[in-house]
């Protein structure tokens, strides 16, 4: 089976063409490289040998598209390709709600016109703002705080209606901190800024600064610092592979939304103390005001993806951060060679 990734050169991307091959799909790419890494594919290409069908462009141009639908029988659609940075989607909406709601819409029209009726949709625990209760399951109330989360929001309603006017049948994937890097090592996170706690400090070992700044050490948890829930990124690809299985195969299949984080948070100092042991470096911890918006605790439920796809975790915080590290300490400057 063809499966259409699109924004596979990015982090969770790449991780999931992985899972996708091992699988027994064969994968085409979109992606217009602007936050994505082409040596991430040319690194899974080598790691399975395999050549990954890769077109650099976008998603919601409705000619690269139909010349990929002549080439290759699609069976179904993996939706990555979203700007993601919460602090940007702020200062520049227009330009969130033109590229992850404006085309996607495009990309819809074009796949119901084109009888492709499987959709795997990249969402985001930002969908549920400050939650009300924790751990979050599905049925909790959705108040995003940010534009980011509100274009995830806007899609979700989206898919829900092309469900009930077309039996568009697809999974909506919200994700809670995804962390780590393969066990290869071939490929990891490597983002421009960083803004996520466990590469941004892994990196400052790496060049041998060891800095880490907490926001916020006034929280009503154990230690005064905020709580989050850790999720290894190739965990995450597999549910996407597990979901796109699950409508494929079952011809009675429904449409469904399902949290993914492990049901367990960590705090803030909980993470650099780990870090600490994995490395055997000393951080340099400067303690900075909560930042506007963050709750005091962000952790998820996955019962109803464990009972109704069967999907369990392999990998825990040890394993998150000690793939993260391998990464990292052998690619100082990312994807780029200097």
């Amino acid at each position: 089976m063809n499966i259409l990734v699109t924004g596979g050169a990015g982090y969770i991307g790449s991780h999931t063409i992985i899972s996708l091959i091992d699988n027994g799909f064969s994968v085409i790419v979109i992606d217009d490289f602007c936050s994505g890494h082409i040596e991430a594919i040319n690194a899974v290409s080598k790691y399975e040998n395999n050549k990954i069908k890769v077109y650099n462009g976008d998603f919601s141009d409705v000619d690269l598209l139909e010349g990929i639908i002549k080439k290759y029988k699609i069976n179904g659609v993996i939706h990555f390709a979203a700007h993601s940075l919460v602090g940007e989607s702020m200062d520049d909406p227009l330009k969130y709600y033109k590229n992850n709601v404006a085309k996607t819409i495009l990309l819809l029209e074009f796949l119901k016109k084109s009888g492709i009726n499987y959709f795997v949709f990249s969402s985001s625990a930002a969908v549920y703002g400050i939650p009300d209760k924790t751990p979050i399951d599905e049925m909790s109330p959705l108040n995003p705080i940010n534009v980011y989360g509100s274009t995830k929001l806007v899609v979700e309603n989206m898919l829900g209606s092309t469900d009930r006017a077309y039996g568009f049948k697809y999974i909506s994937l919200r994700y809670f901190n995804a962390a780590g890097a393969h066990k290869t090592g071939f490929i990891g996170e490597d983002h421009n800024p960083e803004t996520h706690l466990i590469p941004k400090v892994l990196k400052s070992v790496a060049i041998g600064e060891s800095k880490a700044v907490v926001f916020g050490n006034d929280y009503p948890t154990g230690d005064g610092t905020a709580i989050r829930d850790y999720i290894h990124v190739d965990d995450l690809s597999y549910a996407h592979v597990l979901s796109l299985k699950y409508l494929i195969e079952n011809e009675k299949s429904k449409s469904a939304v399902f949290n993914l984080g492990c049901e367990k948070g960590y705090s803030v100092l909980n993470i650099l103390r780990k870090i600490e042991e994995i490395t055997g470096k000393k951080l340099k911890i400067e303690f900075a005001g909560r930042r506007e918006g963050d709750p005091a605790i962000l952790v998820a439920s996955y019962k109803k993806i464990k009972e109704e796809l069967g999907f369990e975790f392999k990998y825990n915080i040890d394993d998150i951060i000690s793939s993260a590290w391998n990464w990292h300490s052998n690619h100082l400057n990312g994807y780029i060679k200097v």
